[in-house]
């Protein structure tokens, strides 16, 4: 359904998203790609938000990406998200963290951006 790769430093990241039924899976990898943390977001109609919870593996650190990755797009779609993140990089530095955090945001951003070009109809709320 959707597909954007972007190179960081070192790495090559890839975010792959596709619909399962009325939700979405996406899968953020990148270096040595495997699953680091796994993320759901849903959509409450009631109170109009978005929450998220993730399951992190020991030794990894992609929790926040794949929080913030299901909540964020939890909230753009108002659908449940599964959002799984493997990002691996032997002897990463900090400013290698900093920049892949950035960039996964903005390869977030994109398929958001994605989802509103192809799935708005007259009348729909954001």
């Amino acid at each position: 359904m959707f597909q954007i790769t972007r190179k960081v430093g070192r790495a090559e990241l890839i975010l792959d998203a596709k619909k399962l039924g009325d939700d979405y899976l996406l899968t953020l990898t990148g270096g040595k790609e495997h699953a680091g943390a796994v993320a759901v977001g849903v959509f409450d109609e009631t109170s109009q938000r978005a929450s998220s919870s993730v399951i992190s593996l020991p030794g990894h650190r992609e929790e926040q990406i794949a929080l913030q990755g299901a909540s964020l797009v939890s909230k753009a779609t108002r659908k449940t998200t599964v959002f799984v993140a493997g990002i691996h990089l032997d002897d990463i530095t900090p400013k290698e963290i900093r920049d892949i955090v950035s960039v996964s945001g903005e390869m977030v951003e994109n398929f958001i951006a994605f989802y509103k070009r192809t799935n708005t109809t007259v009348g729909q709320k954001k």
